[in-house]
């Protein structure tokens, strides 16, 4: 099947022309797409972030959200030692 390139520009202007249904169809799925990866994305910073506190003798689950915060605040600034 030949491809056909075009600018987004041209895709813009494309999509302009679809009907209002066909573009909140595209809307959807283009949404759906960023879902999926911002799920990909959080899934995969939790797991970072568990690891992190285990490594440092800690325990994500358990932690109040405070702790959590001073934990992220003391990996974020390394020259600090984690106190808390």
């Amino acid at each position: 099947m030949p491809t056909l390139t075009l600018t987004d520009d041209q895709i813009i202007e494309l999509v302009k022309q679809l009907s209002l249904t066909k573009q909140a169809e595209l809307f959807q799925f283009l949404q759906q797409q960023q879902q999926e990866k911002w799920e990909e994305l959080s899934r995969t910073g939790q797991e970072g972030v568990r690891k992190a506190a285990l490594e440092r003798g800690k325990n994500w689950d358990t932690m109040t959200e405070e702790e959590r915060e001073d934990f992220i605040d003391d990996v974020v600034h390394e020259d600090r030692q984690c106190t808390r």
